[in-house]
């Protein structure tokens, strides 16, 4: 007797343990989401590697792209001359060297943004004109004692604006928080957001220099930088024709390798799917480009933590092997008419200024010496000041209008017939997915799930799914079936996203008081309802581990949801599979991050039936970019939130004018600290206005509740009864 109960408890043990019907068994251990991490990451790093075989001679939208790509899209300011900046106590003059003189200056840029730094005028005729660019720590006057000096000793006009520099000082709101955001970075995060960068800027304050000495008597035109202002004399070189040569020091090499590695400030969305720093040389062609191999500003990270200091992204600069910089000079020289030469030394050393010179038929002069300052001397730290707060008022203002930005955007939909808008919207979707949130290729691997029992109660059992999307990424997850499924019998499905940090296993059966208090079991009270479920892990898991996906994947025209939508659309391939599930009846409900899966997935993944948004809708332009409000991730670590340009496409109406005319739904607590009602309410109400347009007020609703951030799981769940068609027990 005690040989057959062993038995049998073995047997029961092995059909425990089988997979689901039509499965085969999931054998695989270990920690399946952060492998998924580890796999997206591994396919990043192909893509990057690869990048450059992808790559051709620009083309001749070329330019009119990488301006789009830097956000250097906005009308320049026209002026007479640049103003020479003098004050009550004193003139203009600084001081003079051997041949020339030099002045505080400034110039208009943009509306409200002007470009500052110094005016070295020789004290002849000016033989050529150039805009100098320190690094980012440097300031003008370290480069007028540096190698800005030689080139006006031998006969050139040069202007030196001041670059943004990598301190934290500014980044902030004093009545909010400080980070330990550099500069560059606090700048960058906002005006990404609106299809803008910093590099854009500085480079607009580049051609407007460059405005003014195109209409003086004719010499040639020429841009020098080192570092961070290599970096923007490259893309201004590249942009603006009528520079006639550039010298980049400390920044041209191979990028695939390290642009992920590099400060935040220098992501720039889908840059090297379009551009290498060979193919902006073969923008720059058929004008001389000078590369100064140099040593890079050593850069180990952001200014550290501290108290009441803290957010910034990591990143740092390195000096590349020469051999990085020369087969990025060779593979530029593939390219027609380019005349890029390579030259060792500096930064900004004798070899590359001659070079430069001589590429302007001029030569360089005798060292004259050190330049002799002793008149007026500006304040540095308040000049700087000034022109972060000018670029950071100008993208806030940027955020304010962009409202009727995407109303003009969005003209072309028409939601008051709804045929009309049945064929309109798809073209908006394809944008959407392409180009704000980056779109994969079709999964490359077989249908094949593996499956395995995680969960049985008297009310549903529970498979962890692992499910092939793309050669070595899958899509994860969990099953949940009810007891009562007859035979034959198709029932309407409920996916249910976690949010930030979140695991499938929170949604169903939470290990913690905290997590089950936010999720409140949500996937397994719908299952216990009757609804099929899957509980899908999404990739935003690791902390900085995964924000690193981000940084690999902008460069190549990816995010984390091209990932994510690709997913979907295979856990959506595999449940139409399933005997027991309506193809028909299959919605979305997510909380948090789970909710800004929400937003996007069933945006373009049509074969979701409803979306239910809790715990993220808002005025969500405003709560990537503001600086006035404490719950902006312009003051925290959540630098993957940013996406290019949505500021100016889809904000979260226009995203649900994307999945309309599906039923929508957004669940508020009152006290969820992601936002504030009147933020959530008035972006609702244009999504209530716009489904009352198509006919269909009745598919969208919001309910608020007196609670925290949480599923609130009442309205949300009649929500899903009414238009999924499954009656309430």
């Amino acid at each position: 007797m005690r040989t057959g109960f062993v038995c049998s408890l073995i047997l029961c043990a092995e059909l425990a343990a089988q997979p689901l019907a039509g499965t085969r068994p999931l054998t695989r251990q270990g920690d399946l989401a952060m492998e998924m991490v580890a796999d997206i990451g591994r396919y990043l790093d192909g893509r990057l590697a690869s990048s450059a075989t992808r790559r051709g001679a620009p083309g001749p939208g070329g330019r009119e792209l990488l301006g789009r790509l830097v956000g250097a899209v906005d009308a320049r300011v026209p002026y007479d001359a640049p103003v020479l900046d003098a004050t009550l106590q004193h003139d203009a003059k600084m001081g003079a060297g051997a041949g020339y003189e030099i002045f505080a200056a400034r110039w208009p840029v943009l509306d409200g943004m002007d470009a500052e730094g110094l005016l070295l005028r020789p004290r002849g005729t000016a033989r050529a004109y150039v805009v100098a660019l320190p690094d980012a720590d440097q300031t003008p006057e370290a480069l007028a004692r540096g190698f800005a000096r030689r080139l006006a000793e031998s006969g050139c006009l040069v202007l030196i604006p001041t670059m943004i520099d990598r301190a934290d000082t500014h980044s902030g709101n004093p009545a909010i928080r400080y980070t330990n955001q550099p500069h560059r970075e606090f700048i960058h995060r906002m005006a990404y957001e609106m299809g803008r960068h910093i590099v854009g800027y500085e480079a607009q304050k580049v051609m407007a220099a460059v405005d003014w000495m195109a209409r003086q008597p004719k010499a040639p035109i020429a841009v020098a930088g080192y570092g961070e202002g290599g970096m923007v004399a490259l893309i201004a070189a590249a942009l603006d024709p009528r520079i006639d040569a550039a010298l980049v020091s400390g920044y041209f090499q191979a990028r695939g390798k390290v642009v992920w590695k590099e400060p935040l400030y220098r992501n720039i969305w889908s840059q090297l799917e379009h551009f290498g720093d060979a193919e902006l040389a073969g923008l720059i062609a058929p004008r001389p480009l000078v590369v100064e191999a140099s040593a890079h500003p050593e850069i180990g990270g952001p200014p550290p933590e501290r108290e009441g200091r803290r957010g910034a992204a990591s990143g740092a600069i390195t000096t590349p092997p020469l051999s990085d910089v020369r087969s990025e000079v060779e593979r530029a020289a593939r390219y027609p008419g380019v005349r890029a030469r390579l030259v060792e030394g500096g930064p900004g050393g004798e070899a590359a200024l001659a070079a430069l010179l001589e590429a302007m038929s001029l030569g360089l002069a005798a060292d004259g010496g050190p330049a002799r300052f002793g008149g007026y001397a500006p304040n540095t730290g308040a000049r700087l000041e000034r022109q972060f707060r000018q670029m950071v008022e100008f993208t806030q203002k940027l955020m304010r209008l962009s409202e009727f930005k995407r109303k003009q955007y969005m003209s072309r939909l028409e939601p008051r017939d709804l045929d009309k808008f049945r064929q309109g919207v798809e073209a908006y979707r394809a944008e959407f997915w392409s180009e704000s949130q980056g779109k994969m290729p079709p999964p490359t691997e077989a249908l094949a799930a593996e499956t395995r029992p995680i969960y049985d109660t008297p009310a549903y059992r529970g498979y962890e799914v692992s499910i092939p999307v793309w050669n070595g990424i899958s899509a994860y997850g969990i099953l949940l079936l009810p007891k009562d499924l007859k035979p034959g019998e198709r029932r309407p499905v409920v996916v249910c996203q976690h949010g930030l940090e979140g695991r499938p296993q929170d949604v169903v059966q939470a290990g913690d008081e905290r997590t089950r208090g936010i999720y409140r079991n949500f996937a397994a009270e719908l299952a216990e309802r009757g609804f099929i479920v899957f509980a899908p892990q999404n990739p935003y898991i690791g902390m900085e581990t995964f924000r690193i996906l981000m940084r690999k994947a902008n460069p190549v025209k990816l995010s984390l949801f091209s990932f994510i939508i690709g997913q979907h659309e295979r856990i959506i391939d595999w449940l139409e599979t399933l005997p027991m599930v309506d193809k028909s009846r299959i919605g979305f409900y997510g909380l948090s991050y789970g909710g800004k899966t929400a937003m996007r997935v069933p945006a373009v993944v049509t074969r979701y039936a409803l979306s239910i948004c809790s715990g993220d809708f808002n005025e969500w332009v405003w709560k990537v970019v503001s600086t006035d409000y404490p719950f902006s991730y312009m003051f925290t670590q959540e630098y993957d939130m940013l996406e290019f340009n949505l500021g100016h496409t889809f904000n979260y109406a226009e995203m649900a004018m994307l999945i309309a005319p599906r039923p929508f739904m957004v669940e508020r607590g009152h006290a969820d600290g992601v936002g504030i009602d009147e933020w959530v309410s008035a972006e609702f109400a244009k999504v209530r206005r716009f489904y009352a347009y198509l006919g269909l007020p009745e598919r969208t609703e919001i309910e608020y509740f007196k609670g925290p951030h949480q599923v609130h799981g009442v309205g949300a769940y009649d929500f899903l009864h009414k238009h999924l068609a499954w009656p309430k027990r």
